[in-house]
């Protein structure tokens, strides 16, 4: 069976750039939006959040701000500056982990966890899905060569961590806390999904990082539902959580 590269030997990344580029700024656009919408609802008082929580906010909206800045210089032909601005981003991913990962063992001493989501749940979910973007960066920083796979798994690394955007968006408190998070990692797919119509249009098959993020993306949800029913995972939150 041929492969996407093989079914079009002479498809440039140029080609289609504007398509990744506009892909970018709906997923920034949409992140940033929900939350913005949660804050002016009223279901968050910016004036009480840690100061953690809002470097947290800062360091996530550089990374999107990245995200669109990459794909708009790809287009524009400045390689070399954009070479240069992802060098720096290495940076900002290792900070985007250690603060996530900080702010959600903060959200559990302070006993401000989503009350549809467990203890043990919002521990793993977390600590796996930064960790998991921090993967997807990764691979995609060694395939930059592969400029195919590099950008595909740049947005697939962002699909990931579009999850809490989605949880202020949806209705999470009258929805089945079994179905929220795969509501959730449905919502996430289809901009995934809409990569993989791309893909067949111009090249006439799904591309191989296509695939690969969207399982990536599905095995993180099963990770964290794994994690989050081990007993052990329900004792560490518990720990944090009253600080023993």
């Amino acid at each position: 069976m041929a492969t996407a590269a093989a079914a079009h030997p002479s498809y440039s990344y140029t080609t289609d750039q504007q398509f990744f580029l506009r892909l970018s700024q709906v997923i920034a656009g949409l992140i940033v939006f929900g939350f913005a919408q949660w804050a002016l609802r009223g279901f968050v008082k910016p004036t009480q959040v840690p100061l953690l929580i809002h470097v947290h906010g800062v360091v996530m909206l550089g990374w999107l701000a990245v995200l669109v800045a990459q794909n708009a210089l790809a287009g524009s032909g400045n390689l070399a500056l954009h070479r240069h601005l992802g060098w720096a981003s290495v940076a900002l991913v290792g900070a985007i982990v250690v603060l996530g990962i900080s702010a959600g063992r903060m959200a559990l001493q302070l006993h401000r966890v989503p009350p549809f989501f467990s203890d043990a749940f919002f521990l793993a979910l977390t600590h796996v899905e930064v960790t998991a973007f921090a993967a997807m960066f990764a691979t995609a920083v060694a395939l930059r060569r592969q400029t195919q796979w590099h950008r595909r798994l740049m947005i697939g690394a962002t699909v990931i961590v579009m999850e809490p955007a989605f949880g202020r968006l949806l209705p999470m408190e009258l929805i089945d806390p079994g179905l929220g998070p795969w509501l959730e990692a449905a919502l996430q797919a289809v901009f995934l999904l809409a990569i993989a119509r791309h893909d067949r249009k111009v090249m006439g098959a799904v591309h191989p990082a296509t695939l690969f993020s969207l399982a990536a993306l599905l095995g993180v949800h099963a990770l964290i539902q794994a994690l989050a029913a081990l007993p052990a995972m329900a004792a560490a939150a518990q720990a944090i959580a009253t600080g023993a």
